[in-house]
Parts: structure tokens; C-alpha cells; sequence
């Protein structure tokens, strides 16, 4: 039996039951009427898979209640082995046809990101993340009751999970052995041969910043059993939490806690002891808030958590050092709350309802105004959802980690029809046309299909980056279109390039003579002029080899030799950039001046690559990474945005990564790395990630095993079925035991090992010091990133789009982000803020971002989502622009105070993504020098 629990999700009592056996979990929503509605998909993008206990309470002391769910995932290599089996697309694609939740094995930490912003600017339901592995709470095996209070008493809540199960029905061999022996077997005899394992369960210390350590051995609780149930209370009042948990087959543990026997100076806590009227004698619904130097915790009154287990009825905060709580306050369900004040540590707090007197309304539904953005998206006129046809990259490549079919929508802005206002170009997937967005007189937008039907039916080719540049020189903007993706044969015509030009009016017509043939799967395009000769040339970066992941392509620099009127690129990459030969899988690229010498020089990002500095030396670039101080990490790179972050003078970067909330954690003594070769010579490229797990519950050394299952490793490389016949044969296989050294040679073998976003400050001399993000941006991968003041306090803020739906479906979407703003301090340190205070909301796989000017002066933000809706966003306060020409390239402002700040003024910046060219100026901006590419220099004063 699943449990159910009565608790507070928006302002009303919701239901929430966790279900197993596939079942969706159901989120009752309180309609205010005495009816329910489930909405368990709108408020979690995924959840538990076979879902057993739960609690709802707030994890990170920000007054709003997450939800901890656990399941049964194994923590050590041995275990994930024997339950692991076969991994299938096609009930992936059947369970969401038919309606089923997005459902991972794993526990789940949802965290509360708050209310959402509505499209009418109101406060909305609230938004959860699941971020359980990021806290490093997912993996428990078999588990049962998340026990979730503060058991030593420092203010943080810690959590306890039991687990275990007296038959290991989910053992591999066992289930084939059974399917075997069923016809010839008796139903005891079968049933004597299921495995009993027994485990200990976990106790996890909350670091705070919703990190967690694994202190079961520290905390005494190593002994294996069959737990289930669990509760906790004060059993010797001494102010600390001591733990009752019940067993199958043995007697239950009784745990005294000795937090305050043993500490020297005892941290402090306080209860609270709910008088409530006759109907409600314990207060059970009431809200309680404590606030104490700038901190708060907050509990909602309920005893039943867990699974089918009742914990002490008065409820418990740890407050580590605090003696004195500045203010409890209590809201009952009778629409009544009291505040007590001053209110000293230690001690039971007797709280009366009848001494409630305020009147309080949760209301969720109210318009506010404070958010710096607005959503404006169907006020504009924009009703797109991108178009896409299902591809399976895993049909060819079984164990790839992502889809590369799944990476689009590009966005590009600029002037297309010469009417002065900005309009933007969003590329079409595999079949689909390109879409024009044209902004009209009167600030809306009306949308136009590329091509026209000309070709649409017949389009093989997937648009990856697309880059508004005029490659003519006749004064408008002529659009570069890169194809990409995994679909066409690999060196097949289905992924050469394509250049559009513009008639002055809007219409293209492709010129397909004026781009070199090339037939690598391409990502971004840029344009600059590298050899400052005048005129925009390109670099568009080779992404995959199809069919052929991970082996490394080429990138390449197209030098623009038009004359006359008559478009010409030539590759000149061998002579100018020999360095971009088979560099890598390169994601995004930023041309950028990073040693301040006046030449653009080139900065890339790729999988299983390090940030690659490329200087240019007069028009001929050379890799310089090994002297950045940044080149051994190595990640999963995915955008690079400029910018100057601590207003020093010169460039640093933002640099998007897979985050630090993903099955792979990766660190310099414990990298992820991939072992490739066509290792049965059959033509078909096989790829083995693996990353370091604790080798088996005895033995928690940790070492390189296989990530995937034995049943997708023999997909891959059938002949390994004969090496493990069994799965326990593979569940001790390390990779070094996989494939011997002769095997071995002449494979592709990469490792990463940092995979946090982080930003890049620039110390100068071409040397950089990494520095993660907050961890708001590790939750999922990074993509789309635009920077700009947003707030007018004169430091650079960064606006991020981000999340991959294209993962293989055990690992499970990457989805934790809504959008995400950063506030920038000037100073290199970075605030995220809430959903409701930046007001951008982008929930879904989001891709390209990018900034634009409306028809009345306000700075729009477009975001592109695979499979979703474009949004746009308007910035609530007036803003003023400065208009650039085509060939500035940086941009300096001089402030009130005395400050200086560095603008890179680029034709295209972060993931598929590339802005409106203009400034944003501030009332404190004094004066701005725009520097073009010839070194020449105009001043703007605006005093």
C-alpha cells in the first residue's frame, strides 16, 4: 500500500500518494470546492519510478515545502548490475503517448522553486526540481522511509532511509532462472532460490546549499536488516531526536541519538507543542515559521510521514548556536495566526490557537509586479511550437549518452525586410522549414516559413546554428544556415551548409555555389573578421561524426572572398587554423579578444574537451590552451558566453557544462570516460562510458565499471553475451576486465573530469581561474545564455536557458531548470534568483537565447524549446539603445563613479544563439568608445 499524505502545496491541503509498480504518482490539487484535481505532471517534470515513502518539508530553509521520494536504486556497481536490465526507447515513446509521467529508478529530492510567473504577470502554481543527485541522496537501493528532521541539532534537516527486502525479486539471474524453471519446477522450489541480500540503511548529513554526505558509518548504523517503517521523537527528552525503526525477521532498532551527550557546547533546538481546538486537538494543517538572525525554518503540523509511520506530534528545530528566536510564528487552519517574539532555546513552546487573533490568506493568485521580466509572447502575436519528427539515435548507437537529433531550435535576430525593427529566424528540424518572425509596425510579429513550401517535403537535413551577417556587402542581412544532426549517412550531401541571400526585402533565395562542400555534421556558425580585410568571414564548428560518436571532427574557418556582388567562401582552415583539424566535438565557439591585442582570437567549447583557446596571430590562429591554467578540465562543454564580470577591463566567460545533477559525477581521481573502436570489425563504431561506483556493499573501493547494463552492453557488442553468461559475471566486470590490452589498442579513449558550469576570470597574459557557478546552475545542462544589466545597477547579469530532454531514457531528461538569472555583482560573484522575481519562466528542454529590440524601445528576450513553445519576455523597465554598424567590435562604458566596463560586440553568442546588435545604455553610463575592426574608435557621450 502506497502512502498518502495530506499536505500544503499552494495555500490548500493537497493529496499527495506515491504509487510503484510504474503507476503514475497523483497530486491532488484542492480545487477549493471539496473537489480534487491531479496535476502530479504539472508540478513535477518527473518522479520516482516504483515510489515508496515520502515526505513533504522544507530541505533548505527557504519557508517552502519540497518533497523527498525514495525508490530503489542501488548505490555500489555489484547491485546496479543485477537489477539493471534492458533499456527500451520504444516504452519510453509508449508511456508518454499514453499519458504516463516521466518515471525514473532513483530517489528524488524536488525541491520548490516557487511559484511560476504566469503569461498575465500573475504568481502561479509552484514549480519543483528534482535535484537528488545533485544532494547525492538518489541511489539507496531497496528503500522505504525517508526519515527527514534535524538530528543534530544544527539547524539544517538531515535524512535517514531505510531499506531492504527479504527476496531480491528484482535480481536478474533469478528472473531468468525463474522463466527457465517455472514449466519443470515446483512454486517452492523456485521460490527457495530467490536471493536474500541484506543491507544497511543510509543516514545523510545536510551540508546545506541541498548537499548532503553519507555519514551511516560515523552515525552508528551499519548493521544490515530488512527495514521498513520508521519514526522518530524524543524518547529521553533531552532535546534531540532518537529513531525507532522496524524490521522483517528481526527485532526493531531502537536508536538513542547522543547529540547532546556528547557535544561540549550543545547545540540548541526548541519544540513546539500545538494546542488546537476540539476538533483538532494537535494543530494538525498548522503552519510554523521561525526567523532568527536572517534565517528561517518552516514545518507544516503533521505526525503521519514517511512510509505508514507517525513521528513525534510536536515538532523539531535544530538551531546550532542560536539561543534567542527573534520570532515563531504560527498559522492555523482557521484562517488565524499569532506571533510570539523573542522566544528562548531549549525548551517546549506551548502554542494556544485561541490565543490567535491576526487574520492570514494564502493566496496564489496575486499579480506581481516586482519581477524584472514580463512574458509577452502571445501579446506579440507568437504562437509557435516547434515541429519535429522522432529519430532514434540509439537505434544506431545504442549507448550514446544524448540524442544529437534533439539539439535545435537556433535562434538568430536581425533586420531581415529593411523596416528598422528586429525580427528573428528560428531553424527547422529534420523536414521542416526554418521560421521567419518578422516584427511589424505595430510591435507584433507575423510568421513566415523560410522556404517557402519550396523544398520543405523534400528537406534531409537538420538546421543546427543559424547567423543573420552580410556576406554580400549590399547593406543587408544574408542568413548562413549550419546542418547538423545525427539522421543522414555520415559524408552524405544531407549535412552541406546553406547560404540564403536577402533580397533587402525578407525573401531569400539559396546561392548554392557560394559555400565549399562539406559534408561534416556542423553546430554553430560565427562570423568576424579575422584577417581584417573588411569583410565577414566564418567559422562553423564540426559537432559528430554520425554513427561514429565520440570520434573527433574538424572545424573550420571559411574566409569570405566576395567580390562584386558574387558570394564566395573559401576554406581555408588548413592554412590558417591547422589546429582545428579533428580538434574535437565542438559545441559552441565565441570570437573573442582574450588577450587584449586588438585581433579576434577563437574560444571553444566541446564535449569531452577542455575550454580551447585558439590566439590569432595577425590572421593565423594557433592553440595556446596548454598556457589558460584551465586546460585539464575537461568536460561535457556546451556554451560560452563574454562578458566583463568583475569591471577589470578585460573578457571573461561564462561556460555551460552537463551540471552536477546527473548519474555522471566526475571529478580529477574519479573522471567518466568512454573506451571506443569498432572493436567486432563489423563497421559499426562501439562506445563503453563508464564512471568509478563503489565495487559492492563490502567493498566500497571505487572503481571503473561499465555505466550501462549488461543487457545494453551486449546490445552494442553481442560476442560479451558468451564472456558474462551471467549477470553476476558482469556485475564484478570492470572496464579493464571488458576488453583485454590487445583489444584495446588503437581505440579512442576520453575522459572529463569537471563537469560544473562555471565562469572564467580573466587574470590576464591568456591565463584564466575557473570558478563554479552557484549551484541554482548545476541543477541541468546549460544551453542559450544571454548577458546584460538587466536590473540598472551597472554590473552584468546572465540569463541562462537550459535543460536536454535527449537522453537515453535509464538516465533520465535533464530538467531541473526553469530559466535562471544570475545576478551579477560586478565583482565576479553571481545571485540566482526566484522564478517570481526574474519572471522568466522556460520549463522545458530549452535551447538558443537571445536578446532584441521591440518597436517601443524595450528590450525583448526570445527562448527556443525542442518540441515546445518560443517565448518571448519583455524587461519591465525603460531602457535606452545605441545602434552599432556592422563592423564594431567592442564597446567600452565609462560610468558616474568612475568604473569602466568591456563590451564584445559578436555576430553570435552561447548555444545556437545569436542576439540583436545593440547596446543597452544605463542612466549612470557616462560616455561609451565603439572600436570596429580597423582599431577605429567613436566616442557617445550621453552627459
Amino acid at each position: 500500500m502506497p502512502p498518502l499524505l495530506l499536505i500544503l502545496i499552494d495555500g490548500w491541503k493537497d493529496i499527495l500518494v506515491s504509487n510503484d509498480f510504474k503507476s503514475n504518482d497523483l497530486l491532488y490539487i484542492n480545487n477549493h470546492d471539496g473537489t480534487f484535481t491531479d496535476e502530479s505532471s504539472k508540478y513535477f517534470k518527473h518522479t520516482s519510478d516504483t515510489g515508496m515513502g515520502q515526505d513533504v518539508i522544507d530541505i533548505n530553509n527557504d519557508g517552502l515545502s519540497d518533497v523527498v521520494e525514495v525508490d530503489m536504486n542501488p548505490e555500489d556497481n555489484y547491485r546496479k548490475k543485477m537489477m539493471m536490465g534492458s533499456n527500451s526507447y520504444q516504452t519510453y515513446v509508449n508511456s508518454n503517448f499514453f499519458g504516463y509521467q516521466y518515471q525514473y529508478i532513483r530517489n528524488t529530492l524536488q525541491v520548490n522553486q516557487g511559484p511560476r510567473v504566469n503569461g498575465n504577470d500573475s504568481i502561479g502554481a509552484p514549480e519543483f526540481s528534482d535535484v537528488g543527485y545533485f544532494s547525492g541522496i538518489s541511489q539507496t537501493d531497496w528503500s522505504w522511509d525517508p526519515l527527514v528532521t534535524d538530528f543534530d541539532n544544527d539547524g539544517l534537516r538531515d535524512i535517514i532511509i531505510t531499506n531492504g527486502y527479504p527476496r531480491d525479486v528484482t535480481d536478474r539471474d533469478f528472473t531468468n532462472f525463474m522463466q527457465e524453471a517455472s514449466s519443470i519446477g515446483s512454486t517452492s522450489f523456485i521460490l527457495d532460490r530467490i536471493p536474500r541480500v541484506k543491507l544497511s540503511n543510509y543516514a545523510f548529513h545536510n551540508d546545506g546549499n541541498l548537499s548532503f554526505s553519507n555519514v551511516t558509518e560515523k552515525w552508528g548504523m551499519t548493521e544490515p536488516s530488512f527495514s521498513n517503517g520508521a519514526a522518530y521523537a524524543d524518547l529521553d527528552n533531552d532535546g534531540d531526536m532518537d529513531m525507532i525503526i522496524n524490521n522483517i525477521d528481526q527485532e526493531a532498532f531502537v536508536y538513542e541519538n547522543t547529540t547532546m551527550d556528547n557535544s561540549k557546547s550543545h547545540p540548541h533546538y526548541l519544540a513546539v507543542k500545538l494546542h488546537g481546538d476540539s476538533l483538532n486537538l494537535n494543530g494538525l494543517g498548522a503552519w510554523i515559521e521561525l526567523h532568527y538572525k536572517g534565517q528561517q525554518q518552516a514545518y507544516e503540523q503533521t505526525p503521519y510521514r514517511g512510509y505508514l509511520s507517525t513521528v513525534q506530534i510536536e515538532p523539531h528545530f535544530g538551531l546550532g548556536n542560536i539561543t534567542l528566536v527573534d520570532s515563531v510564528i504560527v498559522k492555523w487552519q482557521n484562517g488565524k495566526e499569532q506571533i510570539l517574539t523573542n522566544v528562548k532555546a531549549d525548551q517546549i513552546l506551548s502554542v494556544n490557537q485561541k490565543d490567535a487573533h491576526l487574520n492570514y490568506s494564502f493566496q496564489n493568485q496575486i499579480i506581481d509586479s516586482s519581477s524584472l521580466f514580463k512574458d509577452v509572447t502571445h501579446s506579440l502575436n507568437i504562437n509557435y511550437v516547434q515541429k519535429y519528427k522522432d529519430y532514434v539515435d540509439f537505434d544506431y548507437q545504442p549507448l550514446l549518452p544524448h540524442k544529437f537529433s534533439e539539439y535545435g531550435p537556433a535562434l538568430a535576430v536581425g533586420d531581415i525586410d529593411g523596416n528598422g525593427l528586429d525580427d528573428i529566424i528560428c531553424g527547422g528540424a529534420y523536414g521542416y522549414s526554418a521560421q521567419e518572425f518578422l516584427q511589424q509596425p505595430n510591435g507584433k510579429f507575423i510568421q513566415k516559413s523560410l522556404l517557402r513550401g519550396k523544398d520543405t517535403l523534400n528537406k534531409n537535413r537538420q538546421d543546427e546554428g543559424v547567423l543573420l551577417f552580410d556576406a554580400d556587402g549590399d547593406g543587408d542581412l544574408d542568413l548562413y544556415i549550419a546542418s547538423g544532426g545525427f539522421q543522414g549517412e555520415r559524408n552524405s550531401p544531407s549535412y552541406q551548409d546553406k547560404l540564403y541571400v536577402n533580397d533587402g526585402k525578407g525573401n531569400f533565395t539559396e546561392d548554392s555555389t557560394a559555400l565549399p562542400i562539406n559534408y561534416t555534421s556542423k553546430f554553430c556558425v560565427r562570423a568576424v573578421d579575422y584577417d581584417k580585410d573588411g569583410d565577414l568571414d566564418l567559422f562553423v564548428s564540426g559537432r559528430v561524426d554520425p554513427k561514429n560518436y565520440p570520434k573527433a571532427v574538424s572545424s573550420f574557418i571559411f574566409r569570405n572572398d566576395s567580390k562584386n556582388g558574387h558570394i564566395k567562401f573559401t576554406d581555408v582552415t588548413e592554412s590558417v587554423a591547422p589546429a582545428l583539424k579533428n580538434i574535437g566535438m565542438v559545441t559552441d565557439a565565441s570570437f573573442t579578444d582574450f588577450n587584449n591585442d586588438g585581433w579576434p582570437d577563437l574560444v571553444l567549447t566541446g564535449e569531452w574537451m577542455p575550454i580551447t583557446f585558439l590566439e590569432n596571430d595577425k590572421g593565423v590562429f594557433k592553440n595556446v590552451t596548454s598556457a589558460s591554467g584551465i586546460s585539464k578540465n575537461v568536460g561535457w562543454w556546451n556554451t560560452i558566453a563574454a562578458g566583463d564580470f568583475d569591471n577589470d577591463g578585460d573578457i571573461d566567460y561564462i561556460v555551460g557544462n552537463l551540471g552536477r545533477n546527473s548519474y555522471f559525477q566526475a571529478s580529477d581521481k574519479y573522471p567518466v570516460s568512454i573506451l571506443a573502436k569498432d572493436f567486432d570489425n563489423n563497421g559499426a563504431y562501439d562506445a563503453f562510458l563508464s564512471l568509478y561506483l563503489p565495487a559492492s556493499q563490502t567493498d566500497k573501493v571505487k572503481k571503473d565499471f561499465p555505466a550501462e547494463s549488461r543487457d545494453e552492453i551486449v546490445k552494442q557488442l553481442p560476442r560479451l553475451r558468451r564472456k558474462y553468461p551471467k549477470y553476476k559475471d558482469f556485475a564484478v566486470a570492470t572496464m579493464d576486465s571488458l576488453f583485454s590490452t590487445s583489444e584495446r589498442e588503437g581505440a579512442q579513449y576520453l575522459q572529463a573530469n569537471y563537469l560544473s558550469s562555471a565562469w572564467l576570470r580573466n587574470d590576464g597574459n591568456g591565463r584564466f581561474t575557473m570558478i563554479p557557478l552557484p549551484i541554482q546552475a548545476q541543477f541541468s545542462v546549460l544551453n542559450g545564455i544571454t548577458v546584460g544589466d538587466y536590473d540598472g545597477d551597472g554590473n552584468l547579469d546572465v540569463l541562462i536557458n537550459g535543460n536536454d530532454y535527449g537522453t537515453e531514457p535509464i538516465i533520465g531528461r535533464y530538467d531541473a531548470l526553469n530559466g535562471l538569472l544570475l545576478k551579477g555583482d560586478g565583482k565576479g560573484q553571481f545571485t540566482p534568483l526566484s522564478i517570481a522575481a526574474s519572471g522568466i519562466y522556460l520549463p522545458g528542454d530549452g535551447k538558443a537565447l537571445v536578446s532584441l529590440k521591440s518597436k517601443s524601445d524595450k528590450l525583448l528576450i526570445a527562448g527556443s524549446q525542442n518540441k515546445g513553445p518560443l517565448k518571448v519576455f519583455e524587461l519591465k523597465r525603460n531602457t535606452q539603445f545605441l545602434a552599432l554598424n556592422p563592423l564594431d567590435e567592442t564597446a567600452l562604458f565609462y560610468y558616474k563613479n568612475g568604473k569602466k566596463q568591456l563590451h564584445e560586440i559578436t555576430y553570435g553568442s552561447s548555444f545556437l544563439s545569436q542576439s540583436g546588435r545593440f547596446l543597452i545604455i544605463d542612466k549612470n553610463v557616462v560616455s561609451v568608445e565603439i572600436k570596429n575592426n580597423k582599431g577605429e574608435v567613436r566616442k557617445v557621450s550621453f552627459q
